[in-house]
């Protein structure tokens, strides 16, 4: 084969655990929005060179721009050979894609192929990949799943983190998602990704996993915070097989607030979040929390809060929207100990 070869992603995806290393060659903001799983960032324009360049593009032409450019392009790609790539043998093969075009990728690869790397270029670059995922999601693999059902407080997030770690199928959405799902499901040190990265993180999950294994997922609305579920997944999700995960209310107070300490420390944050259920419970009702809140009153409050807002939302929808949830098998917790949650995994891996 002549390298640099030119590949399409249909092409890649069989061999694409294969490669060495995956090199995201656009920009670092390009990057962070979504990338290919695993794929290092190394910009053959930065954020800042790139706006500079498309500027001179747009208002003198593409001859003044290509001149600015192409020695940015020439000392980004030498510091990224002599910082990284070095040492790498002589037949260490990496693939490399930039946005579409290809003339980022296309002078990256053809310098590591001058050098005698066998680098592949990814034909039509970042947008392929983003069009195969999409078209992969509209038909997923036919996994087995097996939906945590529960009540806010259940467990059903430290049973999925339980089942992972003990080698089961796990998809986390909410994990995946960087939110808990909920009014209260913001993380404070974690944005939450874009759309097109939570899809990506999907698909790659769901491309690893063996169809012959169940996968346990919990029972999650189309929404995780401001992400979207993609529809064919949720549709295979609602259909499949449910378990009732139970445990007592007093329990599920101690685990959300065991969970969610930084609105258990923080009354002004959680009143915040509350302020966005004034339409569902009224003002005087917020106002009553509100004050709970302050006066370091949490456990009253999450009791509270699971009686007269997250159960009644519970029951509401799970039947409406979980086909199966009326012959699911019952799995009760008997604390919130870690031993309580391994015997929990251990039962549903051996049925």
């Amino acid at each position: 084969m002549k390298y640099p070869a030119v590949l399409s992603f249909a092409d890649i995806f069989p061999e694409l655990e294969s490669f060495d290393t995956i090199i995201d060659a656009r920009s670092e903001g390009e990057f962070a929005l979504d990338h290919i799983p695993g794929a290092i960032n190394c910009p053959v324009l930065n954020d800042e060179e790139r706006i500079r360049v498309g500027t001179l593009y747009k208002q003198v032409g593409a001859f003044e721009a290509k001149k600015l450019g192409a020695p940015l392009v020439a000392q980004n790609i030498a510091r990224h050979i002599d910082t990284l790539f070095a040492d790498k043998p002589r037949d260490w093969k990496p693939l490399v894609y930039c946005w579409r075009g290809g003339n980022r990728s296309g002078s990256m690869s053809h310098i590591l192929a001058k050098i005698g790397w066998p680098v592949v270029q990814l034909d039509g670059g970042y947008k392929a990949y983003r069009a195969y995922v999409s078209a992969a999601l509209e038909h997923p693999p036919a996994v087995d799943f097996r939906v945590i059902c529960g009540t806010t407080g259940s467990g059903k997030s430290r049973l999925l983190e339980t089942l992972d770690a003990a080698g089961a199928q796990v998809l986390d959405l909410e994990r995946l998602a960087a939110h808990r799902g909920s009014v209260l499901g913001h993380l404070p040190d974690e944005p939450q990704p874009s759309q097109k990265m939570f899809e990506s993180r999907i698909w790659n999950k769901l491309r690893h996993f063996d169809p012959a294994r169940p996968v346990f997922v919990e029972s999650e609305s189309k929404k995780v915070g401001n992400l979207r579920v993609p529809d064919a997944v949720m549709e295979r999700m609602r259909a499949s097989p449910c378990i009732a995960l139970t445990l007592s209310r007093p329990n599920r107070v101690r685990l959300l607030m065991e969970d969610y300490q930084h609105f258990a420390r923080n009354a002004d944050a959680l009143n915040g979040q509350l302020e966005h259920l004034v339409q569902l419970h009224g003002r005087a009702r917020i106002d009553t929390w509100h004050a709970m809140a302050k006066a370091g009153e949490m456990p009253a409050l999450v009791d509270q809060l699971l009686v007269e807002h997250y159960d009644p939302a519970y029951l509401r929808s799970i039947d409406r929207n979980f086909a199966q949830y009326g012959q699911a098998r019952v799995l009760e917790l008997a604390d919130i100990a870690p031993e309580d949650f391994a015997k929990a995994a251990q039962a549903l891996m051996a049925a």
